[in-house]
């Protein structure tokens, strides 16, 4: 049996940090998610289809007009 891996762990934010995000431009709101520890920060049409794949360390945001509409953990 494969070892269980160690993600790593995502930034303690709590759900209104996340969502601060929504109305910034997106490359700010993308710099400001690197800047606090997110590994990977995801940005999306709205509509797109994503998979259900569940990341803890990865931000996702739905960008509309360059701005961010809605933003996510996983």
């Amino acid at each position: 049996m494969a070892p269980v891996p160690n993600p790593p762990n995502a930034p303690q934010d709590e759900p209104q940090d996340i969502e601060a995000y929504v109305g910034l431009a997106q490359q700010d709101a993308e710099e400001r998610a690197s800047a606090r520890g997110w590994t990977t920060v995801r940005s999306l049409p709205p509509g797109a289809i994503i998979t259900m794949e569940y990341l803890g360390s990865r931000l996702n945001f739905e960008v509309k007009d360059g701005v961010v509409h809605r933003s996510w953990q996983g």
